[in-house]
């Protein structure tokens, strides 16, 4: 996956020049002295291979590193966060500092989390006097720290924590104004799809975002080339989102119930999957049917047949229901 999980660095001074965005900007990034602080433009590393060299690393297969090398994805990152030089940016994932030097121009200032300490250690020295790297779990930071008004959030995630940061991040209160994020394609068709092949995870995005899909990103974008193919989305919140935020848990849990068994129909998936979630409240098979008759849903149609409206019908009656019963 493209993203840098753990280094280990040998920090001999030498001279070390942050990866040349070609044609991104008319400004050329700053070349660095590992060991000291920033210096003046020289010429710079041709390529992330050429960084790692530089920097005494290689790519470690064991935690599936891999590095953006096309510029012409960094420059379409940073157009779909319509970046300005009055915003402020929180970077998820900044690796080797290759789509940070371009949010970096584009933007007012950029604050980088990034988990692995060593890599956290050299990159102030490969990017920009405006962005400041911050060592930690981005699942555990709170933005709210960081930026005392709004944000716009850029991600290159570790792709198996994708669906943990989307459930924060779409949470946060308040949220930043965009995501713009680097993941693996299938997640991002599901998080895309339309009615008719909704899953769980597309539900719990477009209920809070409107979700695009910005471009497809082959492997050959990487270094070294990951066994996936990856994708770019922007995510914009919703002026109105399916429920109020004090809701969404809620509502959320009940898509995870009737998503329970996806391949059933919607009657047998949500009776399995309320019965599991809530086994104190018995819900039978009649209580289901019911339920479904009440919102209008037909019992045999399938979760991912539903759509986001159908998903708030069936929530406000449950919500009714579990009332009644109080």
């Amino acid at each position: 996956m493209p993203f840098l999980a753990s280094t280990s660095l040998s920090m001999a001074d030498s001279t070390v020049h942050p990866i040349a965005n070609a044609g991104d900007d008319a400004r050329p990034g700053p070349s660095v002295t590992v060991g000291a602080g920033r210096m003046t433009p020289t010429a710079r590393a041709s390529s992330p291979a050429a960084l790692l060299r530089q920097l005494g690393l290689r790519p470690r297969k064991g935690l599936s590193q891999s590095f953006l090398t096309d510029t012409g994805v960094t420059r379409q990152i940073a157009a779909a966060a319509a970046l300005t030089p009055d915003d402020q940016v929180l970077e998820v994932g900044p690796g080797l500092g290759i789509l940070t030097q371009t949010l970096a121009r584009r933007a007012g200032r950029v604050v980088a989390f990034e988990l692995d300490r060593d890599l956290a250690a050299v990159l102030p020295r490969l990017v920009p006097t405006n962005v400041e790297i911050v060592q930690g779990d981005a699942l555990k930071l709170d933005p709210a720290d960081h930026f005392d008004g709004p944000y716009r959030l850029v991600a290159n995630l570790p792709y198996q924590i994708t669906s943990p940061f989307l459930a924060r991040y779409l949470s946060l209160d308040p949220a930043p104004l965009v995501q713009v994020m680097m993941i693996q394609r299938e997640v991002a068709e599901r998080i895309t799809a339309r009615a008719g092949d909704l899953s769980y995870l597309a539900v719990a995005v477009q209920s809070a975002a409107h979700a695009q899909l910005v471009r497809l990103v082959p492997p050959g974008a990487f270094y070294p080339r990951p066994k996936v193919e990856s994708a770019v989305v922007k995510l914009v919140p919703l002026a109105e989102p399916l429920v109020p935020p004090d809701q969404r848990r809620a509502l959320l849990e009940l898509v995870r119930a009737g998503f329970g068994q996806p391949r059933k129909q919607l009657l047998n998936s949500l009776q399995q999957g309320l019965a599991q979630a809530a086994p104190n409240d018995n819900w039978s098979r009649a209580d289901v049917r019911a339920l479904l008759d009440r919102a209008g849903i037909g019992t045999e149609r399938r979760p991912q047949q539903l759509d986001l409206r159908e998903w708030r019908a069936l929530f406000d009656e449950l919500q009714a229901v579990k009332a009644e019963r109080d």
